[in-house]
């Protein structure tokens, strides 16, 4: 199967352009979904409590078979955010091409979001990371533990507010040597 591309987006092999019937999932899930489009990249901004229903229905009723990534940006003193963090999924239909973004926001102290390893095997490492970095927990996740950082270690280092020369905590932990590792 070959895809035709053009200036105003993916074409699948018909020629029409490919596009997700966004007024469908947001008569589904009685939410506004607020979209956005930059650089024929869609994103699709959903509340916290309907995003496992709209990733469900994105995976299943329209086909993004493939979760690229999940990341998290951290608001902090940001002009005009009513909200800590924004949680980000990247998501693919392998057949078609096309693309969507997926934003949910979060604050503390409840900054808990249901995981996404039921739909896509995959997120559980991404969801790891996001969890060590930021310290976004994933409700429902089967192995929800530090992936980059010491276990030992208290904080999450791309939070805004986590200093930029550290707590300090290099002190704490044993030096581990080249042949050691």
């Amino acid at each position: 199967m070959s895809l035709y591309a053009c200036e105003s987006g993916r074409l699948n092999t018909r020629g029409s352009r490919v596009v997700v019937d966004l007024q469908s999932l947001r008569d589904q899930l009685r939410e506004t979904l607020p979209e956005t489009n930059f650089r024929d990249r869609r994103q699709v901004v959903v509340g916290h409590t309907n995003l496992l229903e709209l990733m469900r229905a994105l995976k299943d009723t329209h086909g993004f078979n493939m979760l690229i990534d999940v990341t998290a940006v951290d608001y902090l003193e940001w002009p005009g955010a009513s909200d800590r963090f924004g949680v980000i999924y990247q998501l693919l239909n392998v057949d078609t091409g096309e693309r969507i973004s997926v934003k949910t926001h979060v604050s503390p102290p409840d900054a808990k979001l249901p995981t996404v390893t039921g739909l896509w095997r995959g997120a559980n490492w991404l969801e790891r990371e996001v969890y060590d970095m930021f310290g976004i927990a994933f409700e429902g996740h089967p192995d929800l533990r530090r992936i980059l950082m010491p276990d030992e270690f208290a904080d999450h280092p791309l939070r805004k507010d986590y200093p930029l020369k550290g707590l300090g905590e290099r002190h704490n932990f044993a030096v581990i040597t080249r042949a050691e590792g």
